[in-house]
């Protein structure tokens, strides 16, 4: 299938915002990721950073930037964000716990989507909080599927190992018990894009007290069903459109 538009471009612009959705990207793994020239590579990255489509991290590495979100917001095309109200409210209300979903940006995890507990003892995380990726059963999550060069630089000074990560893949979710908070307990699942990718994770929390400290054994079938439906939800959306775009031709 031939990928040019014709205006090449955009059509490169395309390719860097693409590899982009992988994750972080320094100036030479850009390069490698869309076969472009260095010098053309950089100047698109650049402009693309100007109008906040492209941004970079803590360590200068490339991202897709905050312009993206609100694009998509704007054309009511967030699926993902759409859908996780309903899922993490009956999450909520199924486990008595609050309920988060995150996504991750550079070297953090954003709580995008929230379902709190409404009375008691609660661990309350805002919508827009902004949370380390060196902690918790989320930020597992969402290192764990990562490309392995990407995984070990994530793992340094994180509270959890590669073992650990290796456990999160196995099972298909996360638990943790006093890594982020001293006295509050998580467990997370992930939600994947229609191609497989994980792309953010589904989250309870509370109080050891309640959760216990083998959290998972207690709510992953739960989590992982919530989950499951986000993936679920994302997967008819890309065919229904992939079905609309069959139909104009």
């Amino acid at each position: 299938m031939d990928n040019s538009s014709g205006v090449g471009v955009l059509d490169k612009a395309a390719i860097v915002l693409s590899a982009l959705e992988a994750g972080p990207s320094t100036l030479a793994q850009l390069v490698t990721a869309t076969g472009l020239a260095r010098p053309t590579a950089h100047r698109l990255a650049v402009a693309l950073e100007y109008h906040r489509l492209v941004a970079r991290d803590l360590q200068g590495r490339f991202i897709l930037g905050p312009r993206m979100g609100e694009l998509a917001a704007a054309a009511g095309e967030d699926k993902l964000l759409a859908a996780a109200g309903p899922v993490l409210g009956a999450l909520r209300d199924h486990t008595n716990e609050s309920a988060q979903l995150f996504r991750r940006q550079g070297e953090h995890r954003i709580c995008v989507s929230a379902a709190e507990r409404p009375v008691g003892l609660r661990d309350s995380i805002p919508i827009g909080a902004t949370l380390t990726m060196l902690a918790g059963s989320a930020a597992q999550v969402l290192l764990a599927w990562e490309e392995p060069d990407r995984l070990h630089r994530g793992l340094q000074g994180a509270a959890f190992n590669a073992t650990t990560l290796s456990g999160v893949r196995r099972r298909g979710w996360a638990q943790s018990v006093g890594e982020r908070e001293p006295g509050v307990a998580s467990v997370s699942a992930p939600v994947r894009s229609p191609s497989g990718r994980v792309i953010a994770a589904v989250s309870i929390s509370g109080p050891i007290e309640r959760l216990s400290r083998q959290p998972g054994r207690l709510h992953a079938a739960t989590v992982i069903a919530g989950a499951n439906k986000l993936t679920e939800v994302l997967a008819r959306h890309a065919a229904q459109q992939e079905a609309q775009r069959a139909g104009e031709h």
